[in-house]
C-alpha cells in the first residue's frame, strides 16, 4: 500500500453482514437444511461441514459433497441454492435466536449522520443478505454492495463493492477512501487483496487474537469500542 494510500481520508466503510452487523440464530442453517431435504430427502448440518467467512456458492458446494459424495455440478449447486433462498425470509423471521451485534445500529447511524458512504462486502448472495438485514430494517444504511452472486471469490466481491461505491459517489472517492470491517480471517485478507485496510470485529466466531493473527488493521471487541474513524 502507497504512502498516499495510508494518507488518504477514510470516507466509505464496507459491513460484513454474518457475525459482523447480526446474527440470525441458525436461520440460515434451517433454509439450507430443508433445502437438501427437499431435494436429496436428507438434512444437512451447515454449521458442522462450513466455517464462518464462506461465501454461499462454497457453502452450497461443501454442503453438497457431503451429500452426494463427489463435486456438484453448477446445476446443481443452482438447484439447492434456488431453494435456500425461497426458505430463508421464512427462518430469519421465525428465528428466536436472531440477534443485532453491540452497538451495530448506533454506530450505523453515527457513521451516517457523519457522511460516511457506507456498503456491504458479504459472501451471502444478494437476496440472502437483505433478507437478513430486512427484520431489523438495515437495508437503509445500505445502497450498495459486493456479494457472494458477484464472485464466490471474497475478494473479487470487495472490489466489486468498492467500484460500487465509487460510481454512488459519482467518482468522488476512490479505493484510498475505503475501508472495510469483518469478524473472521477470510475477511481481513478480501479486503487486504483488494487494496483496502480492514477493521477485524470479534463479535463472530474468531476472538481478537486471531484477528490481530490474520494481519487487520484495527482489532474491536466490538463496534462500540474505539471506533477508528
Amino acid at each position: 500500500m502507497s504512502e498516499a494510500s495510508r494518507a488518504a481520508p477514510v470516507k466509505a466503510v464496507l459491513f460484513d453482514i454474518d457475525g459482523t452487523i447480526l446474527t440470525t440464530g441458525g436461520a440460515g442453517a434451517t433454509a439450507w437444511s430443508k433445502a437438501f431435504v427437499e431435494v436429496y430427502g436428507v438434512p444437512v448440518a451447515i454449521d458442522r461441514i462450513t466455517e464462518s467467512g464462506m461465501p454461499d456458492n462454497e457453502v452450497a458446494s461443501t454442503a453438497l459433497r457431503s451429500v452426494i459424495h463427489r463435486d456438484p455440478t453448477q446445476d446443481e449447486i443452482d438447484a439447492v441454492s434456488k431453494l435456500y433462498l425461497e426458505h430463508l425470509p421464512e427462518a430469519v423471521r421465525d428465528s428466536k435466536g436472531y440477534t443485532l451485534e453491540p452497538g451495530i445500529v448506533e454506530r450505523l447511524e453515527d457513521l451516517k449522520a457523519r457522511g460516511f458512504l457506507l456498503g456491504l462486502t458479504t459472501g451471502n448472495v444478494e437476496p440472502a443478505g437483505r433478507a437478513k438485514l430486512e427484520r431489523a430494517d438495515l437495508n437503509r444504511f445500505f445502497s450498495f454492495g459486493g456479494f457472494g452472486s458477484d464472485s464466490p471469490d471474497r475478494a473479487v466481491l470487495t472490489a466489486k463493492a468498492i467500484e460500487r461505491g465509487i460510481a454512488e459517489s459519482g467518482g468522488d472517492l476512490t479505493v484510498d477512501n475505503f475501508i472495510s470491517i469483518g469478524d473472521t480471517p477470510r475477511d481481513v485478507a478480501a479486503g487486504h487483496a483488494a487494496g483496502i485496510k480492514v477493521i477485524g470485529v470479534a463479535t463472530g466466531h474468531y476472538i481478537e487474537q486471531d484477528l490481530a493473527d490474520a494481519g487487520a488493521d484495527w482489532v474491536l471487541a466490538t463496534v462500540e469500542n474505539d471506533f477508528p474513524v
